[in-house]
């Protein structure tokens, strides 16, 4: 076919679409990063409970991982910008989109347990932070992987 694209042209394009996907992540965790990196410094931090100090520190732990991952694809490719190493860029890219969109989940299902216990009591927040979890294992995970499943089994170049 006249209009399929050159491996080039592939490497370059997805690239741009793993760059496009981060950008859409990024600013999540970085509202929410800098949420966490307000909390211990509220005039009502000396009254948390010790499970709350413990969810907000793996969600801040969560957060950190999930930045480092979701900046990292950039990073790299500016260290390799002109080496002509796409396609290793753009698997350790999608390994690491992944790794911090995982990351992001845990920081959000702690987020969501830590206010929730703040406002009402742990067995509300353990509740709701589980459905929040369910939520986003099944739209980011169970969706994608049931699709992958159930395709011709067959990779393309086409999303």
């Amino acid at each position: 076919m006249a209009d399929e694209e050159s491996k080039a042209e592939r490497l370059d394009r997805e690239l741009k679409e793993l760059t496009d996907e981060l950008r859409v992540a990024l600013p999540g965790v970085q509202v929410l990063f800098a949420f966490l990196l307000t909390v211990p410094f509220t005039s009502r931090w000396d009254e948390v409970t010790d499970t709350q100090r413990d969810a907000y520190f793996a969600s801040f732990l969560a957060a950190t991982a999930s930045s480092v991952c979701l900046i990292a694809p950039s990073v790299m490719h500016r260290i390799q910008w002109r080496r002509r190493d796409k396609e290793r860029l753009l698997r350790a890219g999608n390994v690491l989109a992944l790794v911090g969109a995982a990351f992001l989940a845990l920081a959000i299902t702690g987020v969501v347990f830590l206010i929730t216990d703040v406002l009402f009591n742990e067995a509300s927040a353990a509740v709701i932070a589980g459905g929040a979890a369910g939520v986003v294992v099944v739209l980011w995970y169970c969706v994608p992987l049931y699709w992958r499943m159930t395709d011709d089994g067959q990779d393309t170049d086409e999303d």
